[in-house]
């Protein structure tokens, strides 16, 4: 029988068939350390008897997860650094990040904030702290664009969605809100009415990026819960990481791309995957994900191709992945040329 409620930990990964019993012992050290969710959505995705299955890749634990590389880092894109008050991330001139909710209704076992995340996270921002994080955007009148993000800010109530939205409304110098959710794609039955609503009354241009990684994600219910939100005025783009063993091939990608625009989402950034501890499992080289963006460019229309980036650690912030920002040099290090045109070595 399929789960009807989250499932939160090894044994109700046992109960439900997706781990062997002779896997808990060392697969609860890593539930000790990493935070473990999956919806009935998602559980319905996997195939039990796959092992190679994409969707159960992305979310049950691997003992995998337990080996760290001497690159990894616990803050691997810099979010500290770059942030002048709690939930705050500004990084560059004209946006900010605001980090309403550092849970989510699933954890991806790739995640870039992990360390972050989950119950044992940094918590949620609220009271006076929420009030210190927008005070803060009210007061820098160079923000343009506010992104909400976490964990997941959709796993918010309505209500407390609306509160945001209703001071961001009173900001005229912010014109756009942008969410980086994976909700509409693990838990549909919350983009309600209600939901975009909340999210619309801003009187903002409003842009929600959806996270999904893998064609099969984007079931009839979750393309359904899209279009309520395109429906309310909100304009959809898409985020995937770009991970081994789910998505590193140019027919699965191609899907994928072609599935977002038939729902009405535009491509937008496919990400290489982040230095976060325990993910390398995950990784490609760069060179391998090129390749990959040159074949998708042979398949299919330009309205499909997303940018692939990587987001630089140390917080130096995002870079396209095309040949004229990275040299090779071999041994399996690069070069690779910020947005101001300084090299930094990335192993």
């Amino acid at each position: 029988m399929l789960a009807e409620t989250t499932l939160r930990s090894v044994a109700d990964l046992v109960a439900q068939g997706l781990i062997r019993e002779e896997e808990t012992t060392m697969l609860d050290a890593v539930a000790e350390r990493y935070a473990i969710a999956l919806t009935p959505t998602v559980r319905a995705l996997i195939d039990p008897t796959d092992p190679h299955d994409p969707i159960a890749a992305q979310y049950i634990p691997s003992a995998a997860e337990l080996i760290d590389h001497p690159a990894e880092r616990l803050d691997p894109i810099g979010d500290h650094p770059h942030s002048p008050v709690e939930g705050i991330v500004h990084r560059y001139p004209d946006r900010v990040l605001l980090k309403l909710v550092h849970v989510c209704p699933v954890y991806c076992r790739f995640c870039f904030r992990r360390e972050m995340v989950g119950p044992q996270g940094d918590g949620n921002l609220a009271g006076e702290r929420l009030k210190n994080a927008l005070d803060y955007i009210a007061a820098n009148t160079g923000i343009w664009e506010v992104i909400l993000t976490g964990g997941d800010p959709l796993i918010l109530s309505p209500r407390r969605l609306r509160e945001v939205s209703e001071r961001l409304a009173a900001m005229d110098h912010v014109r756009v809100l942008r969410i980086h959710t994976r909700v509409p794609a693990v838990d549909p039955e919350r983009i309600t009415t209600e939901m975009v609503e909340a999210l619309t009354l801003s009187g903002k241009s409003v842009i929600l990026a959806l996270h999904a990684n893998h064609p099969r994600e984007l079931t009839p219910e979750v393309r359904a819960a899209c279009r309520r939100l395109i429906a309310g005025g909100v304009q959809l783009v898409s985020q995937s990481v770009l991970l081994k063993g789910v998505n590193d091939d140019a027919e699965t990608l191609t899907s994928l791309m072609r599935a977002f625009v038939e729902t009405g989402i535009k491509p937008y950034y496919l990400h290489h995957p982040d230095m976060a501890p325990g993910t390398g499992h995950f990784r490609l080289s760069i060179a391998e994900g090129q390749a990959l963006m040159r074949e998708l460019r042979t398949r299919i229309s330009g309205v499909c191709i997303p940018h692939y980036i990587l987001d630089l650690p140390g917080g130096h912030g995002k870079v396209a992945l095309g040949e004229d920002a990275v040299r090779d040099l071999g041994d399996g290090r690069y070069a690779v040329r910020d947005r101001k045109g300084q090299e930094h070595l990335y192993p």
